[in-house]
C-alpha cells in the first residue's frame, strides 16, 4: 500500500492532531515501513497452518464456580429509590 504525505496529513486532521511538515514526513517513513512489514507478512504461504489464539499452548487454570454469598436481592431492592416488579428503575437519560 502506498501512502503519500498529503494521506498522512489528511488523517491528522481527521483525528484533530496538530502536525508540521517534518512530523508528517517522518509519520510518513513510519507509516511506510509498517505497511510494507504488513505486505510482506501477507505474502508468506499459510496453507496448513492452524489458526491459534496464543504462541503457546497454555490454557487458563480456573476455579470452581462456587456460590459463597447469600441472595440479598430483597435487601438491594428495599433500600432502592424505585423498583418495579424486580427491576430498578432509573431517570430516562437520552431522549
Amino acid at each position: 500500500m502506498t501512502l503519500s504525505l498529503n494521506s498522512v496529513k489528511r488523517v491528522a486532521e481527521l483525528a484533530y492532531i496538530e502536525t508540521n511538515e517534518n512530523e508528517a514526513s517522518a509519520a510518513l517513513t513510519q507509516l511506510s515501513g509498517i505497511f510494507n512489514l504488513i505486505e510482506q507478512m501477507q505474502e508468506v504461504d499459510t496453507t496448513g497452518v492452524e489458526p491459534m489464539s496464543h504462541a503457546q499452548d497454555v490454557s487458563q487454570r480456573l476455579r470452581d464456580d462456587i456460590v459463597n454469598e447469600s441472595d440479598q436481592r430483597e435487601l438491594f431492592q428495599s433500600i432502592a429509590p424505585q423498583v418495579e416488579e424486580g427491576l430498578y428503575l432509573v431517570p430516562k437519560v437520552i431522549e
